[in-house]
């Protein structure tokens, strides 16, 4: 990264002024440890240590960290089968996220989630989705519940461009809007719903667009810029918290990856993908700290040297933990059976066992 000439402090951007400059370097080190999760997630996985597939958001760390940085402990999301972002955004733990990719019983749903499925609930992450689009009526229900017990908090449902054209999605919407419901709805525009482009799938040029229809503020940001994501999620917040209702947050992000492990990217150009990895978020992010005097040199080495460590000792960590025993297969599993539902798959007898 090329030196830069230093603005003073008072210049930057009214978003940064407002918030303590150690805020703003700690959610610079979120950033670079959701990149460094995910890399190193992928790496394990190129290894053989970690099976089954996974979706990274390489490249939409803005978009996670800045849309989460407003939320207290007490507020909730929703996440997405790409929801690594979020849910350390929300305060996870790396060293049990891997445990749970490593498939461990110290993992957040002991090993049973993996990628796709990992939930914090005590944090309130009420958990990422396979199903596009899974989490949108989860959060209107959880921002329900929250004005039926007149509590002060909010949720905050994370989607991508893939979903705004799913019944869940525009049925959410509606409802939130006629409750007024404390509930932020963040769309993290990458592009593609796997190999499908927005603009081949969605007649409105900007998602955001699609908040008229139901009565509620709709934005549009850079979701590559930390600035202007943060603006518009603590408007966002603050309008859900006094009590007027929901937003439609759309943020215009690009994961760098493919949607998933088995993605061979023919839908894209390099070209695109380069264009792209131009506009880092981490690299602005991190530019803009040291050009408002928020960061050095030697702050910035300190915080990577940190995360490294981290990620060093979450690896370690989800290696050497206990699997799950094949006695407890069927624990945590609900299913079916005669007349009875749910019935725990730990209370059947033995005739079901066999």
């Amino acid at each position: 990264m090329q030196p830069l000439a230093l603005a003073e402090p008072g210049s930057a951007p009214a978003v940064y002024r407002r918030h303590d400059p150690a805020l703003l370097r700690d959610a610079l080190r979120k950033m670079i440890l959701v990149r460094r999760f995910e890399e190193s997630a992928e790496q394990a996985y190129m290894r053989g240590l970690i099976h089954g597939t996974m979706h990274l958001s390489i490249g939409q760390e803005a978009s996670a960290i800045a849309a989460t940085l407003p939320l207290t402990d007490a507020d909730y999301i929703t996440s997405t089968h790409r929801g690594h972002g979020h849910c350390i955004g929300k305060g996870a733990d790396p060293k049990r996220m891997f445990a749970e990719f490593f498939g461990k019983e110290t993992g957040y749903c002991r090993g049973r989630g993996g990628s796709m499925h990992i939930a914090d609930v005590q944090r309130g992450n009420l958990g990422a989705n396979g199903i596009v689009g899974g989490g949108l009526p989860i959060a209107v229900g959880a921002a329900l519940s929250i004005r039926k017990q007149r509590r002060d908090a909010v949720v905050m449902c994370f989607f991508g461009d893939g979903a705004n054209n799913e019944g869940a999605f525009h049925e959410s919407l509606n409802f939130a809007s006629i409750w007024k419901l404390p509930v932020i709805f963040v769309c993290e525009n990458n592009r593609y719903g796997m190999s499908m482009s927005v603009e081949r799938s969605t007649a409105v040029p900007h998602i955001a667009q699609r908040a008229a229809a139901y009565d509620m503020p709709g934005v549009t940001v850079d979701g590559n810029c930390f600035a202007d994501v943060l603006e518009a999620s603590e408007q966002a917040v603050a309008r859900a918290r006094g009590g007027s209702g929901p937003s439609l947050v759309e943020c215009e992000t690009y994961r760098l990856r493919g949607h998933s492990k088995s993605d061979r990217n023919r839908y894209r150009t390099r070209e695109e993908i380069d264009a792209w990895s131009a506009r880092d978020p981490i690299v602005r992010f991190e530019q803009d700290l040291m050009r408002y005097g928020l960061l050095d040199a030697a702050q910035a080495q300190a915080i990577r040297a940190s995360v490294d460590a981290q990620i060093e000792a979450g690896l370690a960590f989800a290696q050497s933990s206990a699997a799950p025993s094949r006695a407890d297969l069927t624990r945590y599993v609900y299913t079916q059976t005669g007349s009875q539902w749910p019935t725990p798959a730990g209370a059947c007898d033995e005739r079901d066992r066999a």
